[in-house]
Order: C-alpha cells, then sequence, then structure tokens
C-alpha cells in the first residue's frame, strides 16, 4: 500500500511538471530558506503564476 502511494505520488508530480506547475512544497522550501522575510504565496496564486508564466497569459486558449 505505501509503495502505490508512493508510485501515485510520483504520477501525480509527473502530470503536475507536464502541465508546467512545479512543485509547490520545492517553491515552500525555497521561500523558507532563501526569503525567510516574505511570505509564500498560496497555491492558488503559485498555480495562476506558473499557467501565467507558460502560457503567456493565454491560459485555456492555443493562440
Amino acid at each position: 500500500m505505501t509503495r502505490l502511494l508512493s508510485v501515485a505520488g510520483y504520477v501525480g508530480q509527473s502530470l503536475r511538471l507536464m502541465a508546467g506547475v512545479p512543485e509547490y512544497s520545492a517553491y515552500v522550501a525555497h521561500m523558507r530558506s532563501r526569503h525567510p522575510n516574505k511570505p509564500p504565496m498560496s497555491y492558488q496564486e503559485f498555480f495562476q503564476e506558473c499557467q501565467t508564466a507558460r502560457y503567456d497569459g493565454r491560459v485555456g486558449r492555443c493562440c
């Protein structure tokens, strides 16, 4: 069961990376270690910023 959850976690991470969304926990760890005086973005803000950066504001459209 533990192995199945581990595999599911890796699959989820891979899908997020393919969609252009880096790992939120890595972002939070980076913010805490490198920028302790700045609060990290919420997951919603993080996701939106990643989508905007990837698609240059064209979320949901190809052109």
